[in-house]
């Protein structure tokens, strides 16, 4: 075995793995679950941590020719498979999780450095889940019956029918599509976020 790879593997891996894992599962159990209330995506995100982690430390414990370089791009390049099905938060998350694994992969930092780099994303992380350094704004869509208001000139009225029908404090609107011959229209409306909302992802208006 390469002696320079031996040297990593005895140089802080498990350490590093340890840390590692921590910040992921606080990043994943204590603020995304908190917020959103999901496990679906769990695999994923912990899958991806762990497979960028022990690549990248794999490869930054050897001597990388050119062509390894390229493969390590390749490898990375990959991550862009159809998303289709995986919401912007969620995609953030996901990079999130890969970040740490790179970061706690080949940083040259000691362990404390890198629990230092891991607690500020995740404070920063948590700050803006919570709303500390800016008020969040929840997305929703909404298939809606009275396309009659969907029209520019009505849009006050269409904001103050879509707080009464919701029960939501909806502040602005978008209209994604209007179908006539059904007579339905697909908002999305945007609202800022109270202590008794919860997290759902669409809400149908009929």
């Amino acid at each position: 075995m390469n002696s320079s790879f031996q040297t990593g593997l005895q140089d802080g891996f498990l350490v590093r793995l340890i840390i590692d894992l921590a910040c992921v599962l606080v990043l994943v159990r204590l603020i995304y679950y908190r917020t959103y209330r999901r496990t679906d995506l769990f695999l994923t995100f912990f899958s991806f941590n762990l497979v960028i982690f022990l690549i990248a430390f794999v490869l930054n414990s050897v001597e990388m020719t050119l062509g390894a370089a390229f493969g390590l791009f390749g490898v990375f390049s990959m991550l862009r498979y159809r998303t289709e099905g995986i919401s912007t938060v969620d995609m953030t998350y996901l990079f999130l999780g890969i970040a740490l694994g790179l970061m706690m992969a080949i940083s040259s930092a000691g362990p404390a450095g890198l629990a230092m780099v891991g607690a500020v994303l995740l404070g920063l992380t948590a700050a803006l889940e919570a709303g500390v350094l800016a008020r969040r704004e929840l997305r929703q869509e909404i298939v809606y019956d009275r396309i009659e208001l969907v029209h520019a000139d009505a849009r006050e009225e269409l904001l103050r029918d879509l707080r009464e029908r919701t029960g939501l404090p909806v502040h602005r609107v978008g209209v994604e599509s209007v179908d006539f011959t059904r007579d339905l229209a697909k908002l999305v409306v945007y609202h800022h976020e109270r202590k008794s909302d919860g997290h759902p992802s669409h809400l149908v208006s009929r």
